[in-house]
């Protein structure tokens, strides 16, 4: 098992304090959005087994099998599939949605032909993979996920009083459900910005002055005013309601499939997802928006959002999700409780978010002291919150301590 080293990306949308906070480090005034854990080129995480610091992409291609194990590899190939975050909204991350594994293959493959650079602005498939996500509160966490029906959602725009709006109400009252959501998305997207960007600001007055009235939709409201106040005059605004608001209690989860829309508005979660880069933005961003290709790729499909808890498997708390990429579980090790063994055929990387969790070679006595062993690719790790550690495929260790550690491995 190996200590990670992991890199904090500095995206604008994130907090300045949530990941500094719970490492224990003093914040530097930048925003700390994402610390990133696995193998992903963009900024794969780093070991150090003796022999001087090499990135686990490294490690991964030099001996993928010994690595990753042989189901890893037979069924995803040389490569780490997953990635998992610590992400910190400090403000709304773009309006998005994902292709499936058929669309990322056909979208890749022909940008591929025609000759697209990796690195265009209007490119839409960095990869041939999907992206499913999961994420996991630590902290209150706010989100827009999925299609609300198109009554309610009509309901909600009417309640805000503005004229402009009166025709996507008809329509999503009168339309059926899937022909409604695609063409009052279209609308608000299709528009140009000068035409739309003064009915999205009456919106955003109206969506605060609702809030503030109170009501059965004015945290609904009052996130909706507050996305616009980020995004001024921007139609994913008015995208953004046709959305679920959803708000995460600490260890509640939301599953985003394929074709589902979606947005992160505040908070700090465990995130995990299939290791892709392919993204369709809706709104809220100055990135390229590829009308025709998003709706595409879209769902039309209403629904509540669904809210995942974990289940326990014997001692194991495992949110349960429809991917083979990924499977994240959590222990919560209470203080004397007895060491808890943990083992797979497939890679893990284990990240403690609380308290203090010691890792154990199976083979070696948990009493051992840290001091004893080194500290990458040793007998024994003591993980702090915001500490990770990668552990090959295969290798058998035991837990104990007192604290909570996140467990993401393969399903394979």
């Amino acid at each position: 098992m190996d200590r990670l080293a992991n890199t904090v990306r500095p995206y604008a949308w994130g907090s300045t304090t949530a990941i500094p906070e719970l490492l224990g480090t003093e914040p530097t005034g930048e925003p700390q959005a994402e610390m990133w854990m696995g193998a992903h080129p963009g900024a794969p995480s780093r070991i150090d087994r003796g022999a001087g610091p090499v990135s686990l992409a490294e490690a991964i291609d030099a001996e993928p099998e010994a690595e990753l194990g042989p189901d890893t590899v037979r069924a995803f190939g040389p490569r780490l599939p997953f990635l998992l975050k610590l992400l910190a909204a400090g403000s709304p991350l773009s309006l998005q949605v994902h292709p499936d594994l058929a669309q990322a293959r056909e979208g890749f493959a022909d940008e591929e032909r025609r000759g697209v650079p990796l690195d265009a602005p209007h490119r839409n498939y960095k990869d041939a993979h999907h992206k499913p996500e999961l994420i996991v509160a630590l902290t209150p966490f706010d989100g827009l996920c999925g299609f609300r029906h198109p009554a309610q959602a009509a309901d909600l725009l009417e309640g805000l009083g503005i004229d402009d709006l009166t025709p996507y109400v008809d329509i999503l009252r009168a339309t059926p459900e899937e022909g409604a959501l695609r063409e009052v998305l279209t609308a608000v997207l299709g528009a140009e910005h000068h035409a739309i960007a003064g009915t999205v600001e009456r919106a955003t007055v109206a969506a605060g002055q609702r809030a503030a009235e109170g009501g059965p939709h004015a945290d609904a409201y009052a996130a909706y005013a507050g996305i616009a106040h980020h995004y001024p005059g921007d139609p994913g605004v008015l995208a953004a309601m046709l959305l679920n608001h959803v708000r995460l209690q600490p260890g509640e989860a939301l599953f985003l499939g394929a074709g589902i829309p979606h947005a992160y508005l505040s908070g700090l979660g465990v995130e995990l997802m299939a290791n892709s880069d392919n993204v369709l933005r809706c709104g809220l961003t100055p990135k390229h928006v590829d009308i025709p290709e998003l709706l595409r790729v879209v769902r039309f499909e209403a629904g509540d959002a669904t809210v995942l808890r974990p289940e326990d498997v014997a001692g194991e708390e495992v949110y349960d999700t429809p991917v083979d990429e990924f499977r994240l579980s959590r222990f919560v090790l209470a203080p004397g409780g007895a060491p808890r063994a943990l083992v797979s055929r497939t890679p893990q990387i284990l990240l403690c978010t609380a308290g203090t969790v010691r890792l154990h070679r199976a083979d070696e006595a948990p009493e051992q002291s840290p001091e004893q062993s080194p500290e990458h690719g040793g007998t024994e790790l003591t993980l702090a919150p915001g500490e990770s550690a990668f552990v090959r495929a295969g290798e058998q260790l035991t837990l104990s301590g007192a604290g909570t550690l996140f467990r993401a491995t393969v399903v394979a």
